[in-house]
């Protein structure tokens, strides 16, 4: 009799930073044989179907929803210091919030900080969550300015009198390999670029099994994506990538890495010698219109005091020159929960407190920009077999976390009566199957197994 491994006590214990790295552990890269009576007759494609958000009676009518909103492109005007509107939208079947992180152009990071208790992989449909589309602008305003805390990147063009700014999310270094900070530049720029794997990536990959080339070419399974910007500091750049669903992660080895739409408006638009600023203030305060707003990401490492500080020192300047008092329990709510979004603090024109920012709520669109697609069921072709799992949801979560692998890796929920097994695939040969099983291994630390094609007479 078959084992099934049920590995829900990993997902309840991942941070979202971590929920790429599964531990599941099957039988090995074998081949099975005779899957017409292991996998396929008796079994259906799981959709994912979870249950409606009831509503309550008598049905309030919804405001109308907004059809877009800006996420990227803000005018910056004199004297204030944040741009962009929250926003939120209502979740569909079968949406992950790596998806709709991507369509509006936010970092993982901060979308999951600002709903926190919502599904990574399998969020609950008819829920209203926040889209954190307004941010207080860094003090250094020239050129690039990337923070670190934030995971966001702001370029900025035009003077102090008519400038404007686009902003977009980004994943950054871990704290094995932090990105540096300091004053840069852009030296030069390459489309399509070579990666020429440093000697470090290279011995790190060796020790999982995976050996790499000395140079990898454009294409796929070229981690810099189709656009790079390197930096005056050696060996550090600015590129695009094969894992959009690691934007808003430390998860690079000290590159900045943006979405692949997302570095190519910012390669488009930056001229060499551009220069670049990297900074890491999880502590932001800001105006606007009066206003004052405060901003909090989880910090990255112990400076977290002194950024603490700094700010609170500026709030403490803005009360004595203002002669009106600030809600300090209201300051350290918004410290301790760190969702990377402004809340407002003080109207310093009527020196009142304003309670929240106006949202705008944006209907869902047909379809999230990058979700991956599945291909249809096909018998005739090789899968890998990576999962058999008790429970449904675990299942769903685990073929969400494989298709959102860079390059792509198909993966599909097939039910029985007991169990749900998770399949990836179509591949045309069993090079291919290989070729996957070989990955999920490496980057997931899934044993899979091979599943022939159905034998025709």
């Amino acid at each position: 009799m078959k084992r099934i491994i049920d590995p829900s006590h990993l997902f309840k214990r991942l941070r979202p930073a971590a929920l790429f790295v599964l531990i599941l552990s099957l039988n090995g890269c074998a081949v099975l044989k005779g899957v017409q009576d292991r996998y396929w007759p008796g079994q259906q494609q799981v959709k994912v179907e979870q249950k409606e958000v009831p509503q309550e009676k008598p049905v309030e009518k919804e405001p109308p929803l907004a059809e877009t909103i800006e996420k990227n492109d803000f005018p910056v005007a004199k004297g204030n210091d944040v741009v962009g509107q929250l926003a939120s939208i209502k979740l569909e079947k079968g949406d992950t919030l790596p998806d709709v992180a991507r369509h509006f152009s936010l970092g993982l990071n901060v979308l999951t900080a600002s709903n926190p208790g919502v599904d990574l992989w399998a969020p609950e449909p008819g829920k209203r969550i926040i889209l954190p589309l307004s941010f207080i602008l860094p003090a250094s305003r020239k050129g690039i300015v990337i923070n670190l805390a934030a995971m966001r990147l702001f370029q900025f063009r035009g003077d102090g009198e008519s400038q404007s700014v686009s902003t977009y999310p980004v994943g950054v270094g871990t704290s094995e390999r932090p990105t540096p900070m300091g004053q840069m530049y852009v030296a030069r720029k390459a489309a399509k670029p070579t990666w020429h794997v440093p000697a470090s990536i290279a011995a790190d990959h060796r020790k999982k099994g995976d050996i790499l080339p000395a140079n990898v070419l454009p294409g796929p399974d070229n981690p810099l994506g189709e656009y790079a910007m390197y930096l005056s500091k050696d060996t550090y750049l600015i590129h695009g990538t094969n894992k959009p669903a690691s934007i808003g992660l430390r998860a690079t080895n000290g590159c900045i890495r943006l979405y692949p739409e997302d570095i190519k408006r910012l390669y488009e638009n930056t001229p060499v010698k551009t220069p670049v600023s990297i900074i890491n203030q999880p502590f932001l305060i800001g105006k606007f219109d009066g206003v004052v707003y405060m901003e909090v990401h989880a910090p990255m490492d112990g400076t977290n005091a002194v950024e603490q500080e700094k700010a609170y020192a500026k709030l403490r300047n803005i009360e004595k020159e203002s002669g009106r008092t600030i809600d300090w329990d209201n300051v350290k709510k918004i410290t301790a929960e760190a969702r990377g979004v402004p809340v407002p603090l003080l109207d310093l024109s009527k020196g009142s407190v304003t309670a929240t920012a106006e949202t705008i709520q944006v209907r869902h669109p047909d379809k999230l920009y990058g979700k991956p697609e599945i291909p249809e069921l096909d018998t005739k072709a090789w899968y890998v077999s990576a999962a058999k799992m008790s429970e449904e949801i675990d299942a769903v979560r685990l073929a969400a976390i494989i298709n959102h692998q860079g390059p792509p890796i198909p993966a599909r929920v097939l039910a029985k009566s007991d169990s749900y097994s998770v399949i990836a695939g179509p591949f045309k040969s069993a090079t291919e199957a290989r070729a996957a099983a070989k990955r999920l291994s490496i980057d997931l630390e899934i044993k899979g197994i091979l599943v022939a094609p159905v034998e025709t007479k």
